[in-house]
């Protein structure tokens, strides 16, 4: 997948949470956070295994799922 349609799921997955509860809960910088949901940056493995348990989510659906 690549990486606007990951960040548009990263996106969607977030919901009405804030970018800065995620990115605390996460332990990451917002800036970190906005870069992936931008599009600039796609996370490390660590950080992607972080996001989809935080969005109940597997990382294959999260990231390598079309």
């Amino acid at each position: 997948m690549d990486r606007v349609n990951i960040a548009k799921r990263l996106i969607e997955c977030r919901g009405n949470r804030t970018k800065e509860e995620i990115a605390q809960q996460l332990n990451i910088s917002v800036r970190a956070l906005e870069s992936y949901e931008g599009a600039q940056r796609t996370p490390r493995d660590a950080v992607k295994l972080a996001l989809a348990q935080c969005y109940g989510q597997s990382v294959e659906s999260l990231f390598f799922q079309e």
